[in-house]
């Protein structure tokens, strides 16, 4: 049975009372900020992602933002944000980017719901996956360019390919 068939029958479902309602059911940690913010921690294969969504009535906006720490050689910065282009260049919806003052690589999206939309449970659990699974894709190339003195171009090999199955 699909998750949005337990989703309240309402007119007025708040998106963070949805996320909310996903990371209960995936068992995710999460600490609900506010009322429009929702803090939550997602396993990855490389690591745990810090993922915040809040929510701008303002903008009618449900921003998604998925973070990890790095913290790269500054050296290494001038290839690190050459890869990021690359990268971005590479992916469809959202995008990364680096707070060099808080030693996090992000990636952002944002969900406009304009008009009185509301995102269907399986939109957000899709936009949450999305998040993780650009991260998971671009984080070896990342470690490489900063870690590895890998050219950028070189490192991307990586992120294109994409493994199935498991070992």
């Amino acid at each position: 049975m699909p998750l949005s068939e337990h989703d309240l029958l309402t007119d007025e479902i708040h998106p963070i009372d949805i996320v909310e309602t996903l990371a209960e059911h995936h068992a995710w940690e999460f600490d609900r900020v506010g009322d429009d913010q929702i803090a939550m921690a997602v396993e990855g294969q490389w690591r745990t992602y810090s993922l915040t969504l809040a929510w701008s009535a303002p903008d009618e906006t449900l921003r998604l933002i998925c973070t990890f720490e790095m913290e790269p050689p500054s050296a290494r910065m001038p290839e690190l944000y050459e890869v990021l282009n690359l990268a971005n260049d590479m992916v469809w919806s959202g995008g990364f980017s680096y707070w060099a003052q808080q030693g996090l690589m992000v990636w952002r999206y944002g969900l406009l719901l304009s008009g009185g939309q509301i995102a269907a449970s399986e939109q957000v659990d899709q936009m949450i996956q999305a998040a993780v699974a650009a991260c998971e894709r671009f984080y070896p190339a990342f470690q490489l360019v900063a870690w590895a003195d890998r050219p950028p171009e070189e490192a991307l090999k990586l992120a294109i390919t994409r493994a199935y199955g498991r070992a």
